[in-house]
């Protein structure tokens, strides 16, 4: 699950991975990423829409449990998922090991498991990654473009795409979080969740 941020941030060349997040979820990176991820669990046709059509997230509230079962469940599917080439066919083998390893970890199947997924990134997408605490993704990307412009590490170019790409993001917000009670649930395992789903290594 790792990846599903990794095109971002790469291009960023910045830390705040949970901004870079922000970033991607209304970018077509994001989508080809979530498509790359999620293309085992779906046929062939429904792993491939336009780049640019993410699917709307559907929103559920969330449970400590399944977030407990996330992380689990994640780092079981890391070693598979990290070995699928993006436009790689659905693999029956390999869809029945993720939906084994979802339902093991409590999940009815791979589909919610990705649900859940989903939620969580939503919320972690509005966390300050310096403070932990949820500010929100708007303020999140404002504080990203606030650090891009202060870098002077990056090349002019890559600081013109990172730039152009969160002002982007900033046109096109994830939507708000509907179930404000995530964000304590996320809060009390923030760190288990930026360290598998944040994209903080290269595993």
């Amino acid at each position: 699950m790792r990846e599903i941020v990794r095109p971002v941030t790469a291009a960023l060349g910045v830390a705040c991975l949970a901004i870079a997040m922000t970033a991607a979820s209304s970018s077509g990176a994001f989508a080809q990423a979530k498509q790359q991820q999620m293309a085992p669990a779906q046929a062939a046709p429904a792993a491939a829409p336009a780049q640019d059509q993410a699917p709307p997230i559907k929103q559920i509230a969330l449970t400590d449990k399944q977030v407990d079962g996330a992380i689990a469940a994640a780092k079981e599917m890391d070693p598979i998922t990290a070995k699928l080439s993006q436009d790689a066919k659905p693999d029956p083998k390999v869809v029945a090991q993720l939906e084994g390893i979802a339902k093991k970890n409590g999940f009815a199947s791979y589909d919610e498991y990705n649900n859940v997924v989903d939620n969580i990134s939503l919320v972690l997408g509005g966390f300050d990654p310096q403070t932990k605490k949820y500010v929100g993704p708007e303020a999140v990307v404002k504080a990203q473009i606030a650090q891009v412009q202060a870098d002077k590490k990056m090349s002019a170019k890559d600081k013109k795409d990172a730039l152009a790409d969160l002002n982007e993001a900033l046109k096109s917000p994830p939507p708000a979080v509907e179930n404000k009670g995530n964000i304590d649930i996320v809060t009390k395992s923030y760190d288990k969740l930026m360290e598998e789903f944040g994209g903080s290594d290269d595993n």
